[in-house]
């Protein structure tokens, strides 16, 4: 079972104290560049709390901080399903479907 995607919401930058709202649950991840709407990330997963929660965002300096300028503005949304099996078959049709989609438009 495959629910809706959820609207877009801003990734948290380190050091701002923001959190992350997504389930802890089977589901699609996409995050993308807030700026140009660039594809960042894309996931299937078993949790996606935890899965966005470890995406690396930025660089990291020798010292293990991450380099503030380095870190660009993203935004994420998910989609929940029923167990990580949903979530690969979902995944897959809207990769072939973006696959079919760019080889008619070019």
């Amino acid at each position: 079972m495959i629910s809706t995607w959820s609207e877009w919401k801003r990734y948290p930058r380190p050091g701002r104290g923001d959190n992350l709202e997504a389930p802890i649950s089977p589901g699609i991840y996409e995050v993308r560049i807030a700026g140009t709407g660039a594809l960042y990330s894309f996931g299937a997963v078993d949790n996606l709390a935890q899965s966005l929660a470890l995406l690396p965002v930025g660089s990291k300096s020798w010292f293990g901080r991450r380099d503030r300028s380095d870190v660009p503005d993203l935004e994420y949304r998910t989609c929940a399903t029923s167990s990580k099996a949903d979530a690969k078959a979902a995944a897959e049709r809207m990769i072939g479907r973006r696959e079919t989609y760019m080889s008619g438009a070019a």
